[in-house]
C-alpha cells in the first residue's frame, strides 16, 4: 500500500514538472513580453527632445526612467533570441544564429540610442546653456536616427529570421510567421519613407506602419507563455505532408523534452 501511494506521489509530481522545451517556450515568451515595457517612453522622452530642453531646469527623471526601460527592453532582446537558439538551431542553425546576431544588433542600438539621451540630460545638469545647444539637437537627432535603425529596420530583419524559422517547423500556428512577415514588409516600406522624408517618424504612417510588427512579437509572446510550442507528434504529423525544408524535426521525442 505504501508502495502504491509512493508511485502515485511519484507520477502526480512528473505530470506537473515542466519539461525543458515548455520552460524554454515560457522564458521567451516572458521576454518578448517584457519588451513592450519601453512603451511609455513615447511619452517620456518629450521634454528631452524638445528644441530648448538643454536650457530649462529639466526635471531629468522622466529620461531617466524611459532610459532604465529601454535597458530593460535591450537586455530582453538579446534574452529571446539566446532563449529560443536551443530549439531554432535544430530547424536550421545559420538562421538561428543569424536571428541571434539581429537581436544582439537591435539591443546595442538601444543601447546607444539610451547612450545619447543621456548625454544631453548630462549637458543639461552641467550647465552648458546655449553653447550646447546645437550639441544637444545633434544627439537628439543621432537618437533617432538610431531608433529607425534599431528598433523599426531590425524588427522587421528579426521577423524574416524568426518566422522563416517557425514556418517551416510549424512550432507554433503558421498564423503567427505570416503576420511577422506582413508586418515586416510594411516597416521596411515606412521606414524607406521615412528616410526619404516621404513622412515623419513619428506620423500615423509610420505608427500604422509598426502595429502588425508589434502585433506579431505580442502574439507569439502570449502564444508561447499559454501554449508553448506545438508537441513532438504534431510537428512530424504536419512534416509529413510538407513543410521539412528549413530542416527535419527530432526522431527521437526526448530530444525536445
Amino acid at each position: 500500500m505504501t508502495q502504491t501511494v509512493s508511485k502515485t506521489s511519484r507520477g502526480d509530481r512528473e505530470a506537473f514538472q515542466m519539461s525543458p522545451r515548455r520552460k524554454t517556450a515560457l522564458v521567451a515568451g516572458v521576454l518578448y513580453l517584457l519588451t513592450f515595457v519601453s512603451i511609455p517612453t513615447l511619452s517620456l522622452y518629450n521634454q528631452v527632445k524638445g528644441a530648448n530642453y538643454i536650457l530649462g531646469p529639466g526635471p531629468d527623471t522622466a529620461v531617466i526612467v524611459g532610459s532604465i526601460l529601454e535597458i530593460i527592453v535591450a537586455l530582453a532582446c538579446i534574452g529571446t533570441a539566446v532563449a529560443l537558439l536551443p530549439v531554432l538551431k535544430r530547424q536550421n542553425e545559420g538562421v538561428a544564429l543569424g536571428f541571434v546576431g539581429s537581436r544582439v544588433l537591435e539591443a546595442a542600438t538601444i543601447f546607444a540610442g539610451v547612450v545619447f539621451l543621456l548625454s544631453v540630460v548630462s549637458l543639461r545638469q552641467a550647465g552648458v546653456g546655449a553653447a550646447g545647444l546645437v550639441t544637444a539637437q545633434t544627439l537628439i537627432i543621432m537618437y533617432n536616427r538610431t531608433f529607425l535603425v534599431g528598433q523599426s529596420l531590425m524588427p522587421a530583419v528579426n521577423a524574416l529570421l524568426l518566422g522563416s524559422l517557425l514556418y517551416q517547423s510549424r512550432l507554433v500556428p503558421r498564423v503567427l510567421p505570416l503576420l511577422g512577415f506582413t508586418g515586416a514588409v510594411l516597416l521596411v516600406a515606412s521606414d524607406i519613407g521615412v528616410l526619404f522624408n516621404l513622412w515623419g517618424q513619428t506620423s500615423s504612417v509610420a505608427v500604422l506602419a509598426a502595429l502588425p510588427i508589434a502585433l506579431w512579437e505580442f502574439s507569439l509572446g502570449v502564444y508561447l507563455v499559454v501554449k508553448g510550442f506545438k508537441t513532438p507528434e504534431a510537428v512530424k504529423e504536419n512534416a509529413k505532408t510538407g513543410g521539412r525544408s528549413m530542416g527535419t524535426p527530432p526522431d527521437d521525442v526526448n530530444d525536445w523534452n
